[in-house]
């Protein structure tokens, strides 16, 4: 009887355990079941930012692309109402001096030059062709502009853009008779731009009036190796050469560690001979001038065309700078070896040209520059060439001008001189 109340009682359990399994079974699998529906919709929200973040990119894509469509189709639509193509480099800067107009300055307007006669077709008339950019407007402009300078100020302005009767590719110009100062010529005179080693004349002005002694030894010191362009010199350090010689290297071949080691060693130092290059700018009437070192690779040194004239008027008085400026070669003598240097300016080996004086720079800031006296058609005229946009550009400004001015002369009428102007619209 115990062992059939026993057998009983294990039958009735083990029905109970099979009856609560299969009840259990059924409720966890449809307890896990919206776990499984809840990670298929997340890895569908996944694919469907993956999706739209790629139809997002492709669409910047296709956006980024019209852009850069639009700039060549603008730039093409520039290049042919120039009549010439635009570069990249002058893209970029139309571009950038586009986008500061409103900030940095007030972009030129466009230039109306006065057209010629027929009865004075062969007089060398007095050309002025005048931008809207003022002295004041140029200095304002140059301390806004900030990062790294791929373009000329004159590109960035678009003074390269101001046309003139001679076609010339200086953005800046002035022919002026030197005896009378009479200006026969003039392109964007008064705009305030860079300088570069035409600096180095007014250095060359300040040594020869301080009377220094040309014979004594100066030594090349690291105080003179350039870090404002990390430019070279054939100068090493430690090379000593006369005061006389480092002032010829400076004039006639632009050479930088030369021209900063006359400023290091003017009496007071190289503050001192800066501060007395710009007194001599002001005691020569030179408004627009200002200098921050005696080499030019700063391009804080900054003139205007017309003040440049009246320097190299005043440095022509003295015939040492004339004489240093046109020397075509010079050769140093350094203990055993010799180094050979020639004149910056190739015009000075031509012999159609007569030259009485002369000057180069170059830095990318103020572009090919040139100051020179030459006589031409009987009289003295003093040029002035600032930022031109090649190479040899600043000496086939010069071949214009020159041209212009004899063309003029054969027919006799470099004499008679009438103001005619073309104004800014």
């Amino acid at each position: 009887m115990a062992q059939a109340n026993w057998k009983k009682n294990w039958l009735i359990w083990a029905l109970t355990s099979v009856l609560s399994l299969a009840v259990t079974v059924p409720a966890q699998a449809a307890k896990s079941e919206p776990s499984k529906s809840s990670s298929k919709s997340a890895a569908a929200k996944s694919k469907a930012k993956t999706v739209a973040k790629k139809s997002t990119s492709s669409k910047e894509r296709v956006n980024r692309s019209a852009a850069r469509k639009s700039d060549r189709q603008l730039a093409r639509a520039t290049a042919k109402k120039s009549g010439k193509a635009e570069t990249r480099a002058e893209r970029l800067a139309r571009v950038r001096a586009e986008a500061r107009q409103a900030k940095v300055v007030k972009r030129p307007s466009g230039i109306r030059t006065a057209a010629a006669s027929t009865a004075d077709r062969g007089a060398v008339r007095p050309l002025v062709v005048r931008s809207s950019l003022s002295s004041q407007q140029g200095f304002s402009g140059m301390t806004a502009a900030a990062g790294p300078v791929r373009a000329s100020y004159g590109q960035i302005y678009g003074l390269h853009h101001t046309p003139d009767p001679l076609d010339l590719q200086s953005s800046v110009a002035l022919v002026m008779d030197q005896d009378t100062n009479e200006v026969v010529f003039a392109k964007n005179s008064e705009a305030v731009l860079p300088i570069a080693s035409l600096t180095k004349l007014m250095t060359a002005l300040v040594m020869v009036e301080a009377h220094l002694p040309y014979d004594e030894a100066i030594t090349i010191t690291h105080d003179d190796v350039d870090t404002e362009k990390n430019s070279g010199s054939r100068l090493a350090v430690g090379t000593t050469l006369t005061r006389g010689e480092l002032l010829h290297l400076a004039l006639m071949s632009s050479e930088n560690r030369a021209a900063h080691a006359l400023g290091r060693t003017f009496p007071g130092g190289l503050g001192a001979f800066v501060r007395t290059m710009n007194a001599k700018a002001r005691s020569l009437g030179m408004i627009d001038t200002r200098y921050v070192d005696p080499t030019g690779l700063n391009s804080g040194n900054q003139s205007s065309a017309k003040d440049l004239a009246s320097l190299a008027k005043a440095a022509y008085q003295h015939p040492l700078i004339r004489e240093l400026s046109v020397s075509p070669e010079h050769a140093v003598n350094l203990g055993k070896r010799q180094l050979q240097y020639r004149n910056t300016n190739s015009l000075v080996r031509d012999p159609a040209w007569e030259i009485g004086l002369q000057k180069t720079g170059y830095i990318v800031e103020a572009g090919r520059c040139l100051v020179m006296q030459a006589k031409m058609a009987g009289r003295k005229f003093i040029m002035v060439f600032l930022d031109s946009s090649g190479k040899y550009a600043r000496q086939a400004d010069a071949e214009r001008v020159r041209r212009w001015i004899e063309s003029a002369s054969l027919k006799g009428a470099v004499g008679s001189v009438k103001q005619v102007s073309a104004r800014a619209s």
